[in-house]
């Protein structure tokens, strides 16, 4: 009798949502922008307003050396939602074209069916309150083909009568075109060493800026919404961006600045925080962007599965701190590259398996909405460039690239034929070819020649493919 008794309570916990189980486990609201790098206050740029971001990084951690494992958004964001590296499930190609149906390996899945399983109810917003006065982009833009409802709900107000949750919600303000109201000066930012001095450098820069402040004040509405609903006390809120920032040498490259990512976890009041979540914390620790999914099903309660390659890095299960964090660009659109990059705490190392080609290659996503991309090539054709703005417009590619990040943070100087640097140079290669190895890196074998034709017109992203429908849109998004 003891025994029955024992498995009724045991059903009862798992089946009611209202249950005293479910209670003591947070709600999450994962907040995510498109192309955006650390240049918030918080971070230390200057001519961006993000009061809201900053605010919610003094009640919460800032993390410093947050990295995406790819630097173009279907990539990226293949691998933060299985939490592993696209190029070991084959997502590693920006949008592969490919008719077949590409399905995802045995055993792996997508961060909201692991937590659908543990009793959460999982939303990606579309739908939100009047009060905020905007929607959310729905966007998914995963490399694979899946069957079944990816998430339960598109509807904000679906959050509060099924707890525990799972949302998140896209911004799109920072992926090109830029079109937020105007406040930086273009006179008084900061450009990066590697671009030119110059008045579209200028008028570039700082619309990035003022993107980034509207996606500011989007968040500050979202999570005002938040508290007024009375969620805000049960809910972890966790921000970051999907790769580093949308200009030439950011996105779809493996420096800095195309993986660099802001990353601020806030901890709910209701609940006991983690030792490495507390108010006002900066953190340090390389974190790659696939470690979301396991700490995420952690602090749901859940056992990460064993073959998901991201790491627990926050509570009790916590795994050690990493020691590198590793980067990989394959083909965006028809434009083919092969590079890997792996980084410690102090240098930055890349591998160009694809040396004979020019960094600024034909593009057509970056020379109809970059306009630095096509300055460059004006500047370099008249002679009006530095050697660390010259660097882009070489013929061909270093086949190796070594920076030491503590006194070149911009990676203009390259190490790698260093007498100095040999041993670290030797090191961090060691390092990347065993990665290679050991995560089966799917970009060591050739694509199918029919993958490279020209990406067809994307589609918009309908509301029925956000909650999943028969198959997930692959050109749902524009780049």
């Amino acid at each position: 009798m003891k025994t029955l008794l024992t498995l009724c309570s045991l059903l009862l916990s798992t089946t009611l949502p209202t249950s005293a189980a479910d209670a003591k486990r947070p709600n999450i609201l994962w907040l995510i922008a498109e192309d955006l790098g650390p240049e918030l206050a918080c971070y230390g740029t200057t001519q961006v307003w993000t009061p809201n971001l900053d605010q919610l990084a003094a009640q919460g951690v800032r993390y410093t050396r947050a990295y995406t494992t790819a630097p173009v958004c279907s990539a990226s964001r293949s691998a933060f939602m299985t939490g592993m590296y696209q190029t070991t499930i084959g997502a590693h190609h920006h949008r592969s074209h490919r008719t077949d149906g590409f399905r995802l390996p045995d055993g792996v899945r997508i961060l909201p069916e692991w937590l659908r399983d543990a009793g959460y109810f999982t939303a990606n917003l579309v739908t939100l309150p009047p009060a905020c006065g905007f929607r959310g982009t729905g966007k998914t833009d995963w490399n694979f083909n899946r069957d079944g409802k990816a998430f339960d709900s598109a509807n904000w107000a679906d959050l509060k009568p099924n707890q525990p949750f799972c949302a998140q919600i896209n911004f799109k303000e920072t992926h090109r075109k830029y079109g937020g109201p105007r406040k930086a000066d273009p006179a008084k930012v900061i450009i990066p060493p590697y671009y030119p001095d110059h008045p579209v450098t200028r008028k570039d820069w700082a619309a990035y800026l003022d993107d980034a402040s509207e996606l500011d004040r989007k968040i500050g509405l979202l999570l005002q919404q938040l508290a007024a609903d009375g969620l805000a006390d049960n809910t972890v809120v966790l921000f970051h961006g999907d790769h580093g920032q949308s200009h030439v040498r950011g996105k779809q490259f493996c420096y800095e600045e195309g993986l660099h990512i802001p990353l601020l976890i806030r901890w709910p009041k209701n609940f006991p925080a983690p030792a490495q979540l507390q108010p006002g914390l900066v953190d340090d620790r390389l974190i790659e962007a696939i470690d979301f999914a396991p700490t995420l099903l952690a602090l749901a309660g859940a056992t990460p599965p064993a073959k998901m390659q991201g790491r627990v890095f926050l509570g009790p299960t916590a795994a050690p701190p990493r020691e590198y964090a590793f980067g990989a660009r394959d083909r965006c659109d028809t434009t083919v590259f092969r590079l890997r990059t792996v980084r410690d705490a102090r240098f930055r190392y890349i591998r160009n398996f694809t040396p004979d080609r020019p960094f600024l290659q034909a593009n057509n996503y970056k020379a109809t909405q970059y306009p630095v991309w096509n300055l460059l090539k004006q500047l370099h054709a008249q002679g009006k460039l530095t050697p660390a703005q010259e660097f882009l417009c070489q013929p061909t590619m270093p086949p190796e690239e070594l920076y030491d990040l503590e006194t070149d943070p911009h990676q203009i100087r390259n190490l790698a034929t260093s007498p100095e640097h040999t041993a670290t140079l030797a090191r961090l290669r060691g390092v990347l070819e065993k990665w290679i190895t050991d995560t089966d890196d799917q970009g060591r074998h050739p694509e199918k020649p029919e993958a490279t034709r020209e990406n067809p017109k994307p589609k918009k992203q309908k509301s029925a493919s956000v909650l999943g429908g028969a198959r997930a849109e692959l050109f749902s998004q524009a780049n």
